[in-house]
């Protein structure tokens, strides 16, 4: 059975897109089957795992509304040796369409639910803000990895999304946890940086992830040319931090 996880945080430009696409192709490296499932309108995972948004002929879109399955639309990233649930703007129009729906929370989870023994990990990268689609995440996870910059608005944002994922536990997804908090866009260098990074290990423990993702050109670059950074430049340090979170990533799967 696939252990499926919500890659979130409301707070934009925190590295969540970066986050699923490189930790799904990591743990493809490591054999795993891995299904990512681009959830913003914007289409950014998609565009990162080397799959053109602009060519689409079905997306997630239509899955969500019930007009086509899982298995219908996914597409696999031939750089990353995953596979990709795509997304493109149509979905910013589901939203308003799923108002109306039977059971609109778990449209997402239902559909999942059949291809689930196909799968050792599913990643959703929610979009940056608690819509509908980010509820259609959160109600089909098992639990939420939060990508974060050690910054202070950082820790502003952090207690807003550890609230809605309190909520969601209680009324929607009774099997919902916070799995970690993954270090991203982290700079030694910077006082600020190790002074937060310290705050997260004493308020949060092992909800930290040891692996440390840094700021790395080489992450940033991979998009452009249509690639996980991690198969973009395997050597460079971003890269073989997300292979190391993918490696920490199953072995916590084992203690859960």
């Amino acid at each position: 059975m696939a252990k499926i996880f919500c890659v979130a945080n409301q707070k934009g430009g925190v590295g969540k897109t970066t986050t699923a696409v490189n930790l799904a192709a990591g743990l493809a490296k490591l054999n795993q089957r891995v299904l990512l499932v681009d959830l913003d309108p914007q289409g950014n995972a998609t565009m990162g795992a080397g799959i053109n948004k602009g060519e689409l002929k079905a997306t997630i879109y239509e899955v969500l509304l019930g007009m086509a399955s899982v298995s219908d639309v996914r597409k696999q990233s031939e750089t990353g040796k995953f596979d990709v649930l795509p997304a493109n703007r149509e979905l910013a129009g589901a939203e308003v369409e799923m108002v109306e729906l039977e059971n609109r929370e778990g449209r997402l989870k239902d559909a999942l639910a059949a291809v689930e023994s196909e799968y050792d990990f599913m990643l959703i990268d929610c979009p940056p803000a608690l819509s509908m689609l980010t509820l259609n995440g959160l109600c089909a996870a098992h639990g939420v990895i939060i990508p974060m910059q050690c910054e202070y608005y950082a820790l502003e944002g952090l207690s807003d999304l550890v609230n809605t994922i309190k909520k969601v536990h209680a009324k929607l997804n009774r099997g919902l946890k916070i799995i970690g908090l993954l270090r991203v866009m982290f700079d030694p260098r910077m006082t600020l940086s190790q002074q937060v990074s310290a705050q997260l290990e004493q308020h949060f423990g092992d909800k930290v992830f040891r692996t440390i993702i840094p700021r790395n050109v080489r992450l940033a670059e991979a998009p452009s040319y249509g690639m996980p950074g991690v198969c973009f430049d395997p050597a460079s340090k971003g890269a073989q931090a997300y292979i190391a979170f993918g490696a920490e990533m199953v072995e916590r799967i084992e203690t859960l």
